[in-house]
């Protein structure tokens, strides 16, 4: 093995936790692909494609991106930083995420396929711990992951050409249990790459979608002290012992679309209006979940994220596997607030697990009429 150095930390991260704590010496490692291997070069001509700055948004919003494909392949620059930072998860109840860009989730990526990303991936100074980042979207060296540890202030630069049409997460993987810690700490996000033919319908016509949201779901497991009061710590690399007991119950205390309960609600509510398509994409790093949308359904699902398939039709509701993200497309009829949410109504209703649409337009009676309004019963009989 060429660099044993990188070899020895990248064997600790994935087998044993020491290594997601910064360490003495920075992270390094080879330039190029994943060392100890003989590598083929990337092609020359990727030095003159088009090259695009995607800029990252907040979730549940999606960067601006053309739903038609280009006419050639183009290298996606996008740059990320990671920002250890405390979130209020419901009021009075505190956990230190793990975040890129300072959002749970991160940011929604989107190229199409065969576009090259390119990222600029930063750990901030501040931070204490080492991360990475594993794109369900890439191939080879673990999503990336092999190649992109970075200790607190340490940056590195990954490409990989996204060759799998679809919505996939991505999310922190630094090795052994540092891996379920940090997702479980808000350390994913999702990546959309859209076919080259744009999105179809079981018959092959094509279709678009007049807005986007991105919902990252995210399952919580904050301790509590023997007074059964959630604790609060100082710091963001001391609460990984007390994490792990209730991690390993594997019972959450909180799940909620976004960083918080709450998060997508009220005045954060999603919007829409009467006659508009929206394309809902969700992610789900570490448990199956199931999204219902009340009183809509979803007219093109793709269940398994997988943007090629042919998508299910008029479901009411539809699933999500464990470390993945689906999609899908429904036209508003009524105005009104919707409510999207797990429909493991325990989690969602207990839990947190609930976000609103609010749709503005002209109700239409031919749908839904209330023919009388609620009085007393005029002949009751048993």
């Amino acid at each position: 093995m060429k660099n044993k150095l990188f070899c020895t930390l990248l064997s600790a991260a994935l087998f044993g936790a020491g290594a997601a704590y910064a360490a003495d010496a920075p992270v390094t490692a080879n330039q190029g692909g994943l060392p100890g291997y003989e590598i083929k070069k990337a092609p020359e001509s990727i030095a003159s494609l088009p090259r695009v700055k995607q800029v990252m948004v907040d979730p549940p919003f999606v960067p601006e991106h053309s739903q038609v494909a280009p006419e050639s392949p183009r290298v996606v620059e996008v740059e990320m930083f990671i920002d250890e930072k405390e979130i209020e998860v419901e009021p009075g109840v505190f956990m230190w995420a793990f975040t890129f860009n300072g959002t749970v989730p991160g940011p929604l990526i989107v190229v199409h396929e065969g576009d090259y990303v390119e990222l600029t991936l930063k750990n901030l100074s501040k931070n204490k711990l080492v991360h990475n980042i594993d794109f369900h979207a890439s191939t080879g060296a673990l999503g990336g992951g092999e190649l992109t540890f970075v200790a607190p202030g340490q940056e590195v630069v990954l490409r990989f050409k996204a060759t799998k049409p679809g919505v996939h997460i991505y999310h922190c993987a630094p090795g052994g249990a540092m891996i379920p810690w940090h997702v479980v700490h808000g350390m994913n996000g999702a990546v959309m790459v859209l076919p080259k033919e744009g999105l179809r319908d079981p018959d092959g016509n094509k279709l678009s979608y007049d807005k986007a949201y991105y919902i990252g779901e995210q399952d919580y497991y904050i301790p509590k002290d023997e007074n059964g009061n959630y604790k609060r710590y100082d710091r963001p690399d001391i609460s990984f012992a007390d994490d792990k007991k209730v991690m390993d119950g594997l019972i959450p205390t909180h799940i909620t679309f976004g960083d918080r309960k709450g998060a997508y609600t009220g005045d954060n509510a999603m919007t829409a209006k009467v006659g508009e398509r929206v394309l809902f994409i969700h992610s789900q790093a570490n448990r199956y979940t199931y999204p219902h949308l009340i009183g809509g359904h979803g007219e093109f699902v793709w269940e398994r994220g997988n943007l090629h398939d042919k998508p299910a039709r008029d479901l009411e509701t539809w699933s999500i596997a464990a470390g993945s993200a689906g999609a899908a497309l429904y036209t508003f009829k009524q105005p009104g607030v919707y409510v999207y949410l797990n429909h493991n109504l325990i989690e969602s209703i207990n839990l947190g697990a609930v976000a609103q649409v609010k749709v503005d337009g002209t109700w239409d009676n031919d749908l839904m009429e209330q023919l009388k309004a609620p009085s007393p019963i005029t002949d009751e009989k048993k």
